[in-house]
């Protein structure tokens, strides 16, 4: 990163170059959106009964409403990914898969329990009053992150298949909680380096008396790192669950 003028440190470790195609993979951040989709995993795995066609549509409501609209309204709202999808692009697939993710967990409430439309409805008022930072961003904080991408997933897969809450869910909901928090502390410091930092110049001295010097790179280095591979742990985890239930 050291090496990179400012003004071209990619805004995250997934961005592709701007342009084309490449702005719609950035901007589902196919990392962080497989991870989160891992709590859906999770919740549906722990449910006394595996319902493997329900996980199937939970998952793409999921990767419908915080995959494609969530990010798409976060774009919207200050462009921190930097891509050149038109504005009107952007709210326009915020709305079309807001919608649908509405309309599968209706359909599959419909099939269930009318009580799966309180989940439905939260979901569909969170995504867009966090991204957008409506009420004077009061919804839009880490502990609100953890919630609404950890917690709230675990929570609708396990009662969409349960049709009830269990201690199971709620210990599913406080790890998938606590891991969203430990992200949001991990990305907001490489967030800061890799789309505000213009230069940073220090030296650290160490006990032996040699020093380190100090530039961006090793600032977002760590934290980075840690992202990357539980990016990679989480779906991991679910799918050794998954694969349990499936045995």
């Amino acid at each position: 990163m050291s090496g990179e003028a400012a003004g071209r440190v990619r805004p995250a470790f997934y961005a592709l170059r701007p342009g084309g195609w490449r702005d719609y993979v950035t901007l589902l951040h196919p990392p962080y959106t497989l991870w989160h989709l891992s709590y859906v995993a999770l919740g549906a795995a722990l449910a006394p009964r595996m319902k493997w066609g329900l996980l199937g549509w939970t998952t793409l409501a999921f990767l419908l409403a915080l995959g494609v609209a969530a990010h798409a309204l976060d774009e919207v709202h200050g462009r921190p990914l930097q891509t050149r999808i038109p504005g009107s692009v952007l709210l326009g697939l915020a709305a079309a898969s807001l919608a649908a993710a509405c309309i599968i967990g209706i359909v599959v409430a419909a099939h269930s329990t009318w009580w799966l439309l309180a989940f439905v409805a939260f979901g569909g008022l969170a995504v867009v009053a966090y991204n957008l930072e409506l009420l004077g961003s009061a919804f839009h904080s880490d502990v609100w992150f953890a919630l609404l991408w950890g917690a709230f997933p675990a929570v609708t897969a396990y009662f969409a298949s349960a049709e009830r809450l269990r201690v199971e869910a709620l210990a599913a909901a406080a790890f998938a909680f606590l891991s969203s928090l430990a992200q949001r502390h991990l990305s907001t410091q490489v967030r800061l380096v890799r789309r505000r930092v213009a230069g940073v110049t220090g030296r650290v001295t160490l006990t032996d008396g040699t020093g380190v010097a100090v530039d961006a790179e090793l600032l977002a280095r760590a934290p980075e790192q840690a992202l990357r591979l539980l990016a990679v742990a989480m779906p991991a985890l679910a799918a050794a669950l998954l694969l349990f239930r499936a045995a």
